[in-house]
């Protein structure tokens, strides 16, 4: 299996190391302690989102508390968000951290209300929080959607709550950077088409990454370095990437396997090439089944 976490920096897309348990197959019922268990009526899938993760107060009372400690720390010369950042990441104010509602949104709409599945991942939450915001920024969350909040679990903020087991927190560019690039294609031409590719994958609408397809296509940005080199190769070749499907595969069974398919047009013959990765979706964490290859449609 080919995977882009190799190459990545520290802090760029690393995962941490994983505790091994393994989800069921989705949706499943489940209990809000253990998602990936059975026993009531409650419907939960899987989610591997990307989006912004940002802080909200759940009620008055913590606005204010929060505005105590900001009235003691050193606030001059700082923006409110710098203020914000601040404030959240030293440790004395943890306790508030944990107060607080973290909600991702994607394409800027309020989608998903986060709840580490252990307690100590409140940490990651507190580093997606950047003292300076740049719109290339994104954080990827995966875990197991549950029920809609109840109003007064968040202001009012009735959206559904994403129990959560990973988070990766980047930039677009430092990801991109990141990638292993091939040695027959310039730097230029690499980023800009890895650029453009991650661009279209993870702009599509309403990609709140909750089906299989769109958890199928997100994890390959994010997971897969292949995609690029080839979409970079095709690019020097002369050919645009004019679609990216998503459909069942016929190895499907008692897994559930997604074939995604890269088509790529030749900009002087209209001869259309495509590619395909199988990537199987049945459990929390998708992986590759097959590696890209030529595809020829039957």
């Amino acid at each position: 299996m080919e995977t882009m976490s190799a190459a990545v920096p520290d802090g760029i897309l690393a995962p941490r190391e994983q505790d091994g348990s393994a989800g069921r197959v989705a949706p499943a019922q489940a209990s809000e302690g253990c998602p990936h268990c059975t026993g009531n009526s409650t419907s939960y899938a899987f989610v591997y989102a990307p989006g912004r993760i940002e802080p909200r107060f759940p009620t008055i009372g913590v606005e204010k508390e929060f505005a105590q400690v900001v009235s003691r720390a050193d606030g001059k010369g700082k923006t409110d968000r710098e203020l914000l950042h601040s404030v959240i990441s030293a440790r004395e104010n943890r306790y508030l951290a944990r107060q607080l509602c973290w909600v991702l949104t994607v394409q800027g709409i309020e989608t998903y209300l986060l709840r580490p599945r252990d307690p100590g991942d409140i940490e990651l939450l507190v580093e997606a929080l950047r003292s300076s915001p740049h719109p290339g920024d994104l954080d990827v969350v995966i875990g197991v959607r549950g029920p809609v909040a109840p109003p007064e679990l968040c202001n009012g903020l009735m959206i559904p709550i994403v129990t959560f087991d990973q988070v990766y927190s980047f930039d677009r560019d430092a990801l991109v950077k990141a990638i292993p690039r091939p040695s027959t294609v310039a730097a230029k031409e690499f980023q800009s088409a890895a650029a453009e590719l991650f661009d279209r994958i993870i702009q599509v609408t309403d990609n709140a990454g909750a089906t299989d397809e769109n958890r199928a296509v997100n994890y390959l940005a994010v997971r897969y370095s292949a995609i690029y080199a080839k979409t970079a190769e095709q690019f020097g070749a002369g050919k645009s990437l004019t679609a990216v499907d998503v459909r069942p595969s016929a190895l499907s069974g008692i897994r559930r396997v997604v074939d995604v398919v890269f088509a790529y047009t030749d900009r002087a013959t209209d001869v259309v090439e495509k590619f395909l990765v199988r990537v199987d979706v049945t459990e929390e964490f998708p992986f590759l089944v097959t590696k890209l290859s030529p595809y020829y449609d039957r």
